[in-house]
């Protein structure tokens, strides 16, 4: 089968899981239409997912199938933190069937298509690759959503909720945002298995947090602090909180090459006996692996030493805070 018809059949398949997500003001007399995004169907019970930013603070959107069908939907659950909402409808029309949710991580160069309904253009499909995984994104709240997998298939105002998916039809991740021309990021499959059915069960999900503020190990920061490799990740600074005895951040900074680099805090390493090398691979851990209230075994580098500390999670606030601080050094 060539790559045409590849797409064709992918589009023939899944498009009818795809629906258009509306928010309408309260006066829907006044007939103003004030947000539009693109979803796709989760589950037999009506379940539908999208982005949180796309239906707000709303408690109802209008959700439009791809023969034209519309239902009105109940929103059920969202997480700002990972930009990802629950939808749910009391009757799915009969051709709208759930989309499977990967299990694989995808990878840099696997073919990928964009659905959803960009600019008002309802049924839209766009091709292109992973061009990256693992990427952090930010969501305007002070924390960054980690796991987020870079595609070059168009993304576009419009077809933020809707699926990326393998041409086995898979969803790899959902579409979010557009950072430039060929860049597009979508949240992970891995966050969408872990956050979802929180959200269809309790209506949010709670987070795991360290309650540290961290920076990845550069060069430079390695070098600002006797360090033998740039690795792991340096605490810049530590919070209040049942972690809060564990570490110890940085109290000093260390001019280097023009830049004041903190200097003196732990280096984290590994997280259950897994490697940490970065930031993004530490939140992917903790969201993914973790839950608030759980304990983890944290490796450390002190005073030069590896040491192990044992760390209870507490849980992420929900108002907006910043979970790293505005450093940045290369």
């Amino acid at each position: 089968m060539n790559e045409q018809n590849t797409y064709e059949q992918l589009y023939e398949e899944t498009i009818p899981s795809v629906v258009s997500v509306y928010v309408t003001p309260q006066n829907v007399a006044e007939g103003i239409q004030t947000g539009a995004g693109s979803g796709f169907v989760y589950d037999y019970d009506g379940h539908v997912v999208t982005n949180q930013h796309v239906v707000g603070g709303a408690n109802e959107v209008e959700l439009r199938f791809s023969d034209g069908d519309w239902r009105t939907g109940t929103v059920v659950g969202r997480d700002t933190d990972t930009d990802l909402a629950v939808v749910q409808v009391t009757e799915l029309p009969n051709y709208a069937h759930p989309l499977s949710i990967a299990t694989d991580e995808p990878k840099p160069g696997q073919r990928v298509a964009a659905l959803g309904n960009p600019m008002g253009l309802d049924g839209t499909i766009t091709a292109g690759i992973v061009s990256g995984t693992n990427r952090s994104l930010p969501t305007g709240n002070g924390f960054a959503i980690p796991d987020t997998v870079q595609t070059d298939a168009a993304i576009n105002p419009g077809n933020s909720g809707g699926p990326l998916v393998t041409l086995d039809g898979e969803v790899v991740g959902v579409n979010r945002a557009r950072q430039g021309d060929g860049i597009g990021f979508a949240i992970s499959a891995a966050i969408v298995a872990r956050v979802v059915p929180d959200l269809v069960e309790d209506g949010r999900y709670r987070h795991p947090y360290l309650k540290i503020s961290t920076i990845d190990v550069s060069p430079l920061v390695a070098e600002a602090n006797g360090l033998a490799e740039p690795n792991g990740v340096l605490i810049v600074d530590v919070r209040l909180g049942p972690a809060s005895g564990a570490f110890i951040g940085c109290e000093a900074g260390r001019e280097l090459r023009g830049r004041e680099i903190p200097v003196g805090g732990d280096v984290i390493v590994g997280v259950d006996g897994r490697s940490i090398r970065s930031h993004e691979e530490l939140m992917r851990y903790l969201i993914t692996e973790t839950r608030p209230g759980e304990g983890v075994e944290v490796a450390l580098i002190r005073n030069g030493k590896r040491i192990t500390e044992l760390v209870t999670l507490g849980e992420r606030p929900r108002r907006s805070s910043r979970e790293r601080v505005g450093i940045s050094v290369k």
